[in-house]
């Protein structure tokens, strides 16, 4: 085969995975700004229990837990984790965990739980290794951690650092609001996580 139909072979392999890769940073960016932009937002830490609307369902405003930075951030960039949740769980409910006692879907609360989320992301997303180096974590990424001994807790990774430049900070609500800080290592992190919605490769079993 000539040199120039071998080079051609070639684009037509490497150029569209250029592209996706363009794509996927360029939406994970857009994440990160979002998650960025929720700190702007004045929010109470409460959890409690409220029936909301189905699909695109929101708490007040002006309160939030952990999850709900999450789930803000995600709306903002055009995914809404509670219909994407709520599906997933509709058809592979033995998947999720029980903690609750649940033995049906609630569009109400199971995206505002973490657990459910890591399966979701597990499922439908990528499942990142989970290590101490910062360099492994990147802007978007989504990260889970146990604080306080055995509360859940979720934040996304921002392209913002550390003072000192060696670690990328958090978005994250852990009890003030949705704040910037530097703390993916403050606590024992339980999952890591990408996902940029339908186009994201499925790990699902």
């Amino acid at each position: 085969m000539p040199l120039i139909f071998k080079l051609f072979a070639i684009l037509v392999v490497i150029l569209p995975q250029l592209g996706s890769a363009d794509s996927q940073t360029g939406f994970l960016t857009k994440l990160s700004n979002a998650a960025l932009e929720r700190t702007e937002h004045f929010v109470i830490y409460n959890g409690a229990y409220r029936s909301i609307a189905y699909p695109n369902g929101d708490v007040p405003k002006h309160i939030g837990v952990c999850t709900d930075v999450v789930i803000r951030s995600y709306r903002n960039v055009g995914i809404d984790l509670q219909k994407e949740v709520h599906e997933d769980m509709r058809s592979f409910f033995a998947y999720y965990p029980k903690h609750w006692g649940l033995k049906k879907t609630d569009t109400n609360i199971d995206h505002r739980r973490v657990p459910n989320l890591r399966v979701f992301f597990e499922r439908n997303g990528e499942s990142l290794p989970i290590t101490l180096n910062p360099e492994d974590y990147n802007t978007g990424d989504v990260v889970t951690w146990t604080v306080g001994g055995n509360r859940p807790h979720i934040g996304i990774i921002v392209n913002e650092r550390s003072k000192d430049n060696l670690r990328p900070l958090v978005v994250h609500n852990i009890g003030w609001g949705p704040k910037l800080e530097d703390m993916l290592f403050d606590y024992p992190i339980t999952g890591h996580y990408r996902y940029i919605g339908k186009q994201s490769p499925s790990n699902a079993s």
